[in-house]
């Protein structure tokens, strides 16, 4: 067996709690005493002892169908080896939060660590849009995130200019920037995926956004009628 050319793929140790393999797959080093939270299903493969329960009640009643969809379910995973993640041959992207708040999609939570908060809230700016509350899910605190794209992610600086998105291809963004709806009715059927009108959101301010090269995820928001 070639060795060498096997060695070519196995999971560099470069001694952080999160790492990207390969651009498809999550690497996180598991600790004792510092559970994970990532979504069922996703584990691929891992070394060690690691045991997988179901997520804190707490967490199944605030977020978890946000997170995963309809039906869906999140795990908590503790233990001390090498956790491999994936969704679907999906990339990977890895956030690192200082005291910070991120709000993202909740479909493309791929994994967190247990100490940040999750909570569904209300999209600033965005409270009415269509006469429908908006809501995403924001992660809060000190600690890794892990974010999944339908293809390689891009992410946009606000602060240098105000900043357009579609949201059928926005993963998230930090929080604090300001946010509004703008309407193109005449070039909808050039801009979006459909035809009439067509939505943007506008983020001004200091921070980023992040968006993927495709639209066919699911909801972007979840909907308060």
């Amino acid at each position: 067996m070639d060795t060498q050319t096997l060695g070519a793929h196995r999971a560099a140790n470069t001694g952080l709690r999160m790492a990207v393999h390969n651009a498809k797959t999550l690497k996180v080093a598991m600790v004792t005493g510092q559970d994970l939270i990532a979504k069922a299903g996703s584990m691929i493969a891992y070394d060690g002892y690691v045991q997988f329960d179901a997520a804190p009640a707490d967490l199944r009643r605030s977020a978890e169908e946000m997170v995963t969809g309809e039906g869906g379910k999140l795990m908590l995973c503790r233990g001390d080896g090498d956790l491999f993640l994936a969704d679907y041959g999906a990339d990977v992207l890895v956030v690192h939060l200082a005291d910070e708040a991120l709000s993202v999609n909740g479909a493309t939570l791929l994994a967190c660590d247990a100490t940040l908060r999750l909570a569904i809230e209300p999209v600033k700016g965005l409270a009415k849009l269509s006469g429908s509350g908006l809501t995403n899910l924001v992660i809060r605190g000190t600690g890794w995130v892990a974010l999944v794209s339908r293809g390689v992610p891009t992410v946009l600086n606000c602060a240098e200019r105000e900043t357009y998105v579609d949201p059928d291809a926005l993963i998230g963004w930090t929080t604090g920037l300001d946010l509004k709806a703008k309407r193109t009715v005449k070039a909808g059927a050039l801009i979006g995926r459909g035809s009439g009108e067509a939505l943007q959101l506008g983020f001004k301010g200091q921070g980023f956004v992040i968006v993927q090269p495709s639209e066919d995820t699911g909801d972007r928001f979840k909907i308060r009628g």
